[in-house]
């Protein structure tokens, strides 16, 4: 059993990491802005206040813990473009100050910085709206940073390009930096199954410095 912490989970993609880390067993605390919107009837469920943009809140939600998940994405508007990367920054801050007693941390990031057959990037295509192409910026500039963290255990997971509530299957693929698409030409993966991969890095890491992408 591990101990969760998630920032974002009464978001779409955190509230079924929380779900799917709850079924199997593990504690969860989730850290939110405002704790009265998720309800509490979950015996391993813990609810805190937390502001993933702050460092010290940062710590006050990783302390005891053995991982650190954020989901926060700051929504599709200009929110997400001044919350990705200042996201990534506390949240390496708030860890290094607790050094060697620092949970790992595992990061949702976004999918446009994933290399195309062409060898392109997703976010090369052509008539992708201005908001979206900054909100995919953003979340790579957020793996640039990473990129340059060593001293803090760090994993970034990239959904596919399109995640949305469905079924849990339990079945995904894996790759590095390569953009996964199905015998349909899709790139895709219900928000369930993401969170099962999810789940399944932080019982068995495999991807520690790094980000992978999953998708059917």
């Amino acid at each position: 059993m591990a101990r969760i912490a998630v920032f974002g989970a009464n978001g779409t993609i955190g509230s079924r990491i929380a779900a799917e880390a709850l079924s199997r067993g593990h504690e969860v605390t989730a850290a939110v802005r405002n704790p009265a919107k998720i309800s509490t009837d979950h015996e391993n469920l813990t609810v805190s206040e937390g502001d993933v943009l702050d460092a010290a809140s940062v710590v006050a939600a990783a302390k005891g813990q053995d991982v650190l998940v954020s989901a926060v994405g700051g929504g599709d508007g200009p929110g997400a473009i001044a919350t990705i990367k200042p996201a990534a920054e506390a949240l390496v801050d708030g860890l290094r100050s607790l050094g060697a007693d620092a949970p790992r941390l595992i990061a949702v990031g976004g999918a446009g910085s994933l290399r195309t057959p062409d060898g392109k990037q997703v976010w090369d295509a052509e008539g992708l709206p201005e908001f979206l192409l900054q909100i995919m910026h953003a979340h790579g500039d957020a793996l640039d940073y990473y990129r340059t963290v060593s001293d803090v255990q760090w994993t970034n997971i990239t959904p596919p390009v399109r995640i949305e509530p469905g079924d849990r299957t339990g079945t995904y693929r894996t790759a590095v930096d390569d953009l996964l698409t199905d015998n349909a030409g899709e790139s895709r993966i219900s928000t369930e199954d993401f969170a099962v991969a999810v789940v399944d890095e932080i019982e068995r890491p495999q991807h520690a410095g790094h980000r992978f992408t999953v998708a059917y």
